[in-house]
């Protein structure tokens, strides 16, 4: 009965640590069933999925940025690893700091490459940054109704007939 009573409490347990494994053998139906209701903080989660990699671009995306980071220190960090073409931080409108990530552009694949190399990991204004091919914006959901839509091919158009505008209140009576 005692074995009975606790198989029972441990089915229906809520704890924070999961339970040490038993001494005898539990069947493994009565175990799934057991792990079925009971929670637990440290249980294993789903993995997430992770996004597809994007193709390499000439473009990077950097997150991980400072707050204080600005366009000038990003491009100044990136350019020595290649020619960057632009660098911008994306900013709050209100405040002016940086949102937190930013868009480097290279001349070339390679020195993409190697801006990802060198600074993929690496300390900048104190914090750690993360550098990866920037995926392309995805677009509008108004643009894509308007690519479907077939647009009849363009005419000439002629200018609308003139008519004769007749001011009843400027004759003189």
């Amino acid at each position: 009965m005692a074995a009975a009573w606790v198989g029972f409490r441990r089915l229906f347990a809520i704890s924070a640590v999961s339970s040490p494994p038993l001494a005898t053998a539990v069947p493994a139906s009565e175990s799934g069933f057991r792990r079925l209701f009971s929670i637990s903080a440290f249980s294993p989660s789903l993995p997430a999925a992770a996004p597809p990699a994007a193709e390499p671009s000439t473009n990077l995306f950097v997150s991980g940025l400072n707050k204080r980071t600005t366009s000038e220190g990003l491009w100044e960090a990136f350019s020595k690893f290649g020619q960057v073409v632009h660098a911008r931080v994306v900013t709050d409108r209100v405040s002016g700091y940086s949102k937190g990530f930013g868009f480097v552009r290279y001349a070339t694949l390679e020195e993409a490459e190697a801006g990802i190399k060198g600074m993929d990991g690496k300390f900048l204004d104190g914090w750690v940054i993360f550098a990866e091919y920037a995926r392309p914006r995805p677009p509008p959901p108004g643009q894509i109704q308007l690519q479907t839509a077939a647009a009849p091919p363009p005419q000439a158009m002629e200018p609308p007939a003139t008519k004769q505008l007749i001011f009843p209140f400027t004759e003189s009576y």
